[in-house]
């Protein structure tokens, strides 16, 4: 048996392929699964954070606050499906820095794999999760009184860019956490994208509650924009303007943060 070189990669016997790569991706992404099964207290904080954000808003502070011609659990759901999939990219931040921490990442890159499987296989996993929660979020939606208002199709296009959305992010917080490389940190991190996407929106009040010099910045950035598209496509209504918009936000975010991720991964890792 030939020894493996500590530090080095091990070298493959045969050519790294596309199909390899995928099978790297595919194991990286089981691992991880099978970690969240192991630790199902992960799930429940990770659905227990929007259930309380939307209970909160609903019966505490929804009384008081007024959206013309919809009623406010129909306004707020959609966007707490959104802000569901932010709470949990951050377990992609603080999963990763974990992995850093205790060594792991050392021994995948002795192994003969794809360098991108550990970050992709990740963000998949983290995507896995993240339809597990919007179902449940969906149902506790339900239960406070959100209803649908438009064809199957759109429902499904409506949920699908939530889903879209959530693994573009996915890359920012895997990115936050290759930065700080600490657990700790990266849980701290990782709640500055979660206030700086979700409160100046349309998430909880309308934007045009908001004071001039905010609503700028609140009507142009992602979050809000696909906000605008899950809602008009769940409660019906003109939604392309949105819809085009919030896809070419999610592919950007991705473009951007994915090779940067990739590229601080291969600096730690060199």
């Amino acid at each position: 048996m030939n020894a493996v070189v500590l530090g080095q990669p091990a070298a493959r016997t045969a050519s790294l392929t596309p199909v390899v790569a995928l099978g790297d991706i595919a194991g990286i992404a089981r691992r991880n699964l099978v970690r969240l099964i192991r630790t199902p207290q992960l799930l429940l904080i990770s659905s227990a954070q929007p259930v309380l954000i939307l209970l909160l808003f609903r019966y505490v502070l929804g009384g008081a606050i007024t959206i013309p011609g919809s009623s406010y659990v129909n306004y707020i759901v959609p966007a707490v499906f959104v802000e569901a999939s932010l709470i949990g990219g951050a377990a992609t931040s603080v999963g990763l820095a974990e992995d850093l921490k205790s060594g792991i990442i050392d021994r995948f890159r002795a192994l003969p794999m794809a360098r991108s499987a550990v970050l992709a296989g990740r963000t998949v996993a983290d995507l896995c999760r993240a339809v597990v929660v919007l179902a449940m979020m969906i149902a506790v939606g339900v239960l406070v009184g959100f209803r649908f208002h438009n064809s199957a199709a759109a429902i499904i296009a409506g949920l699908g860019l939530v889903l879209l959305f959530g693994y573009a992010m996915s890359w920012v917080f895997a990115s936050i956490g290759l930065a700080v490389k600490d657990p700790e940190t990266a849980q701290v991190a990782s709640i500055l994208p979660f206030f700086l996407l979700v409160f100046p929106s349309s998430a909880f009040v309308p934007v045009s509650t908001m004071p001039g010099w905010l609503q700028g910045y609140a009507k142009a950035q992602p979050a809000n924009i696909t906000i605008n598209a899950v809602r008009t496509l769940m409660e019906g209504g003109p939604a392309s303007h949105w819809v085009w918009q919030s896809v070419v936000w999610s592919v950007g975010i991705s473009a951007a943060f994915a090779p940067l991720a990739v590229r601080q991964y291969r600096n730690l890792t060199s």
